[in-house]
């Protein structure tokens, strides 16, 4: 067994655990967009990141490739966690406004506007189809193809592929395909239809302090901060 520290309690993990495996284990929610059970890890939508390490050290990860190690010290909830989250829901809204899933998390994460260019290009290259297509169905008629900014998921040579059985396993397991509750013809970028309030403990203490995912949402951390201030 591995020993190891997450938001201030003493955990164990397995051997070959992840970050995120040993964070479920214990009932502590870390969002995942490209993270599916039953598919390879991936890392790339980068909402599972984590902050590991103390004092100027701590820097970012993903919890979904990062293995655990003996004496790791892992806090889910900072700040600078939650910041670097809201960034990357606000990147992804820009590139595909119409998926349900990306506006859900953009109303659970107080996310309100999109400060970058609005494309429609309806694929945040998460990759979950491709990974499904090739390790649940067998089938690898879809890839990635070039990179940095010319990077997409499409068939060889862009044909039909004759591995292609039409079995909509990578339409089931698309984020960008399930279509936000105003339609494709809506006017603003986000929705926040279903938005909840920042926490509020962020604030004063620099991370999450309840241990309900919905932490501080109360505002019972001003209201502790005012009336009880620390000597």
């Amino acid at each position: 067994m591995i020993n190891l520290i997450i938001n201030n309690l003493e955990v164990k993990a397995e051997e070959g655990w992840s970050i995120l495996d040993t964070a479920r284990f214990y009932g502590l929610e870390i969002p995942t967009l490209c993270y599916h059970e039953g598919l390879s890890v991936y890392g790339g939508c980068r909402l599972c990141l984590v902050e590991i390490g103390k004092g100027p050290k701590a820097r970012l990860v993903s919890s979904c490739t990062y293995p655990v190690e003996e004496g790791l010290v892992v806090r889910t909830d900072t700040k600078r966690v939650i910041e670097t989250r809201k960034m990357m829901i606000e990147l992804m809204l820009s590139v595909a406004p119409n998926s349900k899933v990306i506006q859900d998390l953009a109303s659970k994460f107080g996310v309100t506007q999109v400060r970058f260019k609005v494309r429609n290009e309806e694929c945040i290259l998460c990759g979950l189809c491709v990974r499904m297509c090739k390790e649940q169905m067998d089938a690898r008629a879809i890839g990635f193809q070039y990179r940095g900014y010319k990077r997409k998921i499409s068939t060889p040579f862009d044909i039909r592929s004759e591995e292609c059985r039409l079995c909509g396993g990578c339409i089931y397991i698309c984020p960008a395909c399930q279509l936000r509750c105003q339609g494709p013809e809506a006017e603003h970028a986000v929705c926040n239809a279903c938005l909840s309030m920042d926490p509020t403990c962020l604030d004063f203490y620099e991370e999450l302090q309840c241990w309900m995912y919905d932490a501080g949402r109360c505002g019972t951390c001003v209201r502790e901060k005012v009336s009880f201030p620390e000597k």
